[in-house]
């Protein structure tokens, strides 16, 4: 919910998607262009500043969606970094070794994903997913995919809400006063859920077989002032990140 509250409150909201989605293909593109882990960090710090100081989003809210996935990150990191020796004397028999010589490749593995997590958080945290469609419809993607993509967001917000509604209507009831009665209270909020996620489903079932399945789901897409002056910045500020990149040692 942090990202679609971004999205919409950022204040590059109006401006059309295609310069966003342009300008993060370009960061992933330096990403995978770095020859260096220090410029790698140095285009995962473009982008996140373009991000919190560009697009205003509050730097607190920037972290609280990104700490999740520096967690895998983190993660993965250490079990590149990481060995298992498996002819170790020891009675245990395997030993855990930290692998010293494949240390700066790890660290440059992760600083290119850190560039492409920031180019992935600007996409998502400035474009609202209504807009990304219209993007990726653009770009001939599968309309089955794209309304997948549509039910799966509408249908997140209304098992949000329910979740919320149900949790305050069990507090109420001192649903969670004890740790038993918690347990008791949870099982039956899940057991409510999945009743409506599969009464939810026949609806869209049914909603679908009266228009005869005819075509994809559509919107209406605002209008973009000033598209192609918006277009040409963030191709002109994603050719100079590659540029600089690729002159980086």
């Amino acid at each position: 919910m942090l990202t679609e509250q971004s999205a919409y409150s950022n204040r590059w909201r109006r401006i059309t998607p295609v310069a966003k989605g342009t300008f993060s293909l370009c960061g992933m593109i330096a990403a995978f262009s770095c020859a260096s882990s220090t410029a790698a960090l140095a285009v995962a710090l473009v982008i996140a500043t373009a991000t919190i100081l560009g697009a205003g989003v509050p730097i607190l809210c920037y972290l609280r969606i990104a700490v999740p996935a520096l967690f895998f990150l983190l993660a993965s990191g250490l079990s590149l970094a990481v060995s298992v020796d498996f002819s170790s004397t020891l009675p245990a028999g395997t030993v855990l070794r930290l692998a010293t010589s494949e240390l700066p490749r790890v660290a440059y593995i992760c600083s290119r994903s850190l560039a492409c997590l920031a180019a992935l958080l600007f996409m998502t945290m400035t474009t609202p997913l209504t807009d990304m469609i219209s993007l990726l419809r653009r770009c001939h993607v599968p309309d089955t995919l794209l309304d997948l993509m549509t039910l799966c967001y509408r249908t997140l917000f209304v098992l949000s809400e329910a979740t919320r509604e149900t949790m305050v209507a069990q507090s109420a009831r001192l649903g969670y006063s004890t740790l038993r009665i918690s347990l008791r209270s949870l099982g039956g909020m899940i057991a409510n859920l999945a009743l409506q996620v599969w009464q939810r489903s026949q609806a869209l079932h049914l909603a679908a077989q009266a228009r005869n399945n005819d075509g994809a789901l559509r919107f209406l897409e605002p209008d973009y002032p000033d598209a192609p002056r918006s277009i040409s910045i963030a191709t002109a500020a994603g050719g100079i990140m590659i540029a600089l990149t690729l002159a980086l040692p």
